[in-house]
């Protein structure tokens, strides 16, 4: 019907239209069968002009063809790599899932431009099949953390292809603090950054420790024992190396000489906490453990100690706060009041709430 020598496809496309214009339902699924398998037995030796022509068929086709035959058509055009792109396009534009989704889920004809656009107009099936995709850019991704339902929000966290933005991973980690599913999945991911690790690590630690003490009163202080040690344990083992390189550099820096809280600021400016983190540690002369434990609280206190002891004027403590703000997603705090608050803090009793922290960092839960 078709030959690897195909003619104009403006004339095949004629006589495809002159024996379906009179053929019956069988006849037009016959001759939809036909071309497909032509197409798919011979896919990896046809010339662009070939595909195009094959693309003008399918169509013609489809236009003529009821539901089953188009989701046929399009479970086998969906792995092939050298699909037709416009057919490929109409099929995953279908508004039944079941032709859609196929293509959405394997097609690599797919365009990034039409893989949104589905995104931000179909329903959650359509968003489902998306998110099972091999790669999800991150501007993909944004779209189906925003407008996905639990299930497609979690096939897509689970997708170890799937790029997060830092808007993504922001919000996703707000929400993890109601979800415990969620926060699994995300938890799981071997590309959260250390930050966001933490933060996750704090907030699941405060509600396991919630649930065990309602459950256990007169075990209370057992198990605020036990959910500490599993949290420092926990966050040993989520040291990337991402971590230990920022960490690396800082001490370099220090050893050199180089260090300052202009760097400091400089890092948190750029979004850096680790560095961030590690360069407050090292001008505040405490572990860098007991400065992150400080860094990932809620409340801005603990930077305002680590700075105070450090020296540092309030513009660098202002850059430390925003970054913390920005990438933990809390919102903006009034920071004319942070201000006098820091300017009034003596470096006295900043020295003296930091060995209170260092006390706690040291200490070892009772057996």
């Amino acid at each position: 019907m078709i030959s690897r020598s195909a003619r104009p496809s403006e004339n095949l496309l004629e006589e495809l239209q002159a024996a379906l214009s009179h053929g019956t339902v069988a006849r037009r699924v016959e001759t939809l069968r036909r071309v497909t398998d032509l197409f798919v037995g011979n896919a990896v030796d046809y010339s662009d002009d070939h595909i195009r022509v094959f693309d003008d068929v399918f169509q013609c086709l489809i236009e003529q063809i009821e539901t089953s035959a188009r989701t046929l058509l399009a479970d086998r055009l969906a792995p092939i790599a050298a699909a037709p792109p416009k057919i490929i396009r109409t099929l995953a534009l279908d508004e039944v899932i079941e032709v859609a989704g196929p293509v959405l889920s394997k097609s690599e004809r797919l365009d990034e431009a039409t893989l949104i656009e589905i995104a931000r107009t179909r329903g959650q099936a359509h968003l489902k099949a998306i998110s099972l995709r091999r790669v999800l850019s991150e501007a993909l991704t944004d779209v189906l953390v925003t407008r996905g339902n639990e299930e497609v929000v979690q096939s897509t966290v689970s997708n170890p292809g799937a790029q997060l933005s830092e808007v993504s991973l922001t919000d996703l980690v707000t929400r993890a603090e109601r979800d415990d599913d969620l926060a699994t999945c995300i938890g799981l991911r071997p590309d959260l950054p250390r930050h966001h690790y933490l933060r996750l690590v704090a907030k699941a630690s405060l509600s396991v420790r919630r649930k065990l003490e309602a459950a256990h009163p007169e075990l209370a202080d057992e198990v605020s024992s036990v959910v500490q040690e599993a949290a420092q344990r926990v966050r040993a083992a989520a040291m990337t190396r991402q971590t230990e390189m920022a960490r690396a550099l800082v001490k370099s820096l220090h050893e050199d000489g180089r260090l300052n809280e202009v760097q400091v600021a400089a890092f948190a400016d750029q979004g850096k906490f680790d560095e961030t983190n590690a360069g407050l540690a090292a001008l505040a002369g405490v572990a860098v453990e007991t400065a992150e434990n400080m860094m990932i609280e809620s409340r801005t206190e603990g930077v305002m100690i680590l700075a105070k002891v450090a020296g540092m004027s309030w513009a660098s403590v202002r850059a430390i706060i925003a970054m913390r703000e920005k990438l933990s997603g809390d919102s903006q705090t009034d920071m004319l009041t942070l201000r006098d608050t820091y300017e009034a803090l003596r470096s006295s009793t900043a020295q003296q709430v930091l060995r209170f922290h260092r006390m706690q960092h040291s200490t070892t839960p009772a057996a």
